[in-house]
């Protein structure tokens, strides 16, 4: 009977990562699952270039080879642990029971532990999966690059590669649940109304990180940043892959070492995480609410236009304040635009063009370019949590309300856009530009970076029927394999972008040319979005529901008779 619960609630738990009450009725989890998969298997598809280029240099020159093969191992061991801390901090509340679980399964003669070991087992299926997806075809190439020295030689470093991205992804994720574990010896309510805050810290934390890190591409560069390799976990699983392949360094020893302790050190905290949810914080979901009371503030937000419009500006404003997933997600996306303008503007060129931190003071490529990221990344990530509900079953509160139209619905979520992600950054821009450049260079470029994110908001809004948080989600629809090709044309076309920019602030007329370029540009994705809102009939959606495999013509006897 015990084998037969452990089976039951690991399954359950495997496909409960994903909160199930956000599906729509057709929706199926599994779908859900394997887009992520795929998108996982696609990254690992374009890392491989990164494996195979180490191949090439080995066998043309050694010395370069090794050098080539120990960045590639870095970067893409660095990714894995991106990866899967993401993942931790995606599935924040899946490694450990919620309020449903004690309330459905505490009645029921099922053990605590069963519960708990069940929830591990889920828990070490999706790392588990994580990891092979992202490592699959880059975990074949670049062992086989120190394949050159026989089979063994291969079958070593293909052991050593899986035992080092393994390990390294058993760090972060119970890294992540000690954290979670010390949290929750503070009192439950505290815990609640300080879990998001940790969350989101731990994205921040991961992505800064990951962008920031040392760079090397010379032994002697490696060996000049001690004091920085010994705080970055990455470096101590690309000693650790070293030492388990016989290729290691004695001055990296102090990095294997780090790597064994700090691994020692993570399991240990998430054992004591899962025994403090054990005996306490079981019994403390079922006695405390998870409903936090109201905390003394600022409840006034102004009008937005009429009734519905301001009826559903308010509604978006509170969801996202008081939602934890949906800031986790609009988080993710911010990351990704911060990342990106990290990365830029840590490049080498940077660094040739701007000498000491007075040449922020100058206009400057990289800060052209990452307020674009963050604004596109705001008013995009904004615009993907617009389309994920709160609580589906919620949603009968605007279903009853009168037909209010497409096009109303339309404008409201509109205003709620603007005002969630739009106004915020570039307001956060204002502040920045205007204390750092010259007010009319600020202005210019303010003004243009105020059209270019009303031209997003709006391709944004198109075909959007629906009204913010109030939509059930169908899995299959988001082309997560055509994600990264989206992301690096974005990245290239603002980037060309910029150098326009550049060229335009020096240059009056052609900022005027530019400048009206773009306005007509975001008028007609206003225009068309508009339009689109006005043309198609139907109601606001509330379900979503799969394409039709079949669709009927509408060709009745009667009207054909007629017509003869």
């Amino acid at each position: 009977m015990t084998r037969l619960q452990f089976r039951v609630l690991y399954r359950e738990f495997l496909f409960r990562v994903v909160d199930l009450e956000l599906l729509a009725e057709d929706g199926d989890i599994s779908k859900l699952l394997g887009q992520f998969a795929a998108l996982l298997i696609f990254c690992s598809l374009w890392l491989t270039p990164v494996a195979g280029l180490a191949g090439s240099a080995a066998g043309h020159n050694p010395m370069l080879g090794m050098m080539a093969r120990w960045v590639a191992q870095h970067f893409l061991t660095a990714t894995t642990m991106l990866a899967v801390g993401l993942f931790a901090v995606m599935s924040w509340e899946s490694p450990f029971p919620d309020r449903r679980d004690v309330f459905v399964l505490s009645p029921l003669p099922i053990r605590a532990r069963t519960m708990l070991t069940a929830k591990v087992a889920a828990v070490a299926t999706a790392l588990s999966i994580t990891v092979l997806a992202l490592n699959s075809l880059t975990g074949l190439f670049l062992p086989m690059s120190y394949g050159f020295g026989g089979v063994v030689s291969a079958v070593r470093a293909f052991s050593a590669w899986w035992i080092t991205q393994f390990a390294a992804g058993i760090f972060i994720f119970f890294s992540v649940l000690t954290v979670q574990g010390l949290a929750q010896l503070l009192p439950r309510q505290v815990f609640l109304r300080l879990s998001s805050w940790i969350q989101t810290g731990f994205f921040v934390l991961m992505v800064t990180v990951y962008f920031l890190q040392p760079p090397f591409s010379e032994l002697r560069n490696l060996l000049a940043n001690e004091r920085a390799l010994r705080w970055v976990p990455s470096y101590w699983f690309f000693a650790l892959f070293q030492e388990l392949n016989g290729t290691a360094l004695p001055q990296l020893d102090f990095l294997v070492h780090r790597a064994w302790t700090g691994l020692l050190i993570a399991a240990a905290g998430a054992a004591a995480a899962y025994l403090i949810c054990y005996l306490r914080t079981l019994r403390k979901i079922g006695e405390q609410p998870d409903i936090l009371p109201a905390q003394r503030g600022l409840h006034w937000l102004p009008p937005f236009g009429d009734s519905l419009q301001t009826a559903v500006a308010h509604f978006s404003v509170r969801t996202l304040l008081r939602s934890r997933s949906h800031r986790v997600v609009l988080t993710f996306y911010l990351g990704i635009g911060l990342g990106l303008s990290m990365f830029v503007s840590h490049l080498p060129e940077v660094y040739d063009r701007a000498s000491g931190f007075g040449a922020w003071y100058r206009l400057n490529g990289p800060l052209l370019l990452a307020s674009m990221l963050i604004t596109c990344a705001a008013i995009v990530g904004t615009r993907v949590v617009f389309a994920m509900p709160l609580q589906a079953r919620a949603n009968w509160i605007f279903r009853m309300m009168p037909h209010a139209g497409v096009a109303r619905c339309l404008s409201a979520s509109r205003r709620s856009l603007y005002t969630l992600s739009l106004a915020p950054v570039w307001t956060a821009c204002a502040v920045l530009f205007f204390f750092l450049w010259p007010w009319r260079l600020a202005a210019e470029h303010l003004t243009m970076l105020a059209v270019l994110g009303v031209l997003v908001a709006e391709l944004s809004l198109l075909h959007f029927h629906k009204i913010p948080f109030t939509c059930s989600y169908l899995p299959g629809k988001t082309k997560f394999n055509m994600a990264l090709v989206y992301l690096a044309l974005f990245f290239f076309v603002t980037q060309w972008a910029v150098d326009r920019e550049m060229a335009a602030l020096a240059d009056l007329v052609l900022y005027a040319k530019t400048f009206g370029l773009l306005l007509v540009l975001a008028v007609l994705a206003h225009w068309r979005t508009s339009s689109a809102s006005h043309s198609e009939e139907g109601h606001v959606h509330f379900e979503e529901t799969p394409d039709p495999v079949v669709f009927a013509l509408d060709l009745h006897r009667d009207g054909v008779t007629t017509l003869q």
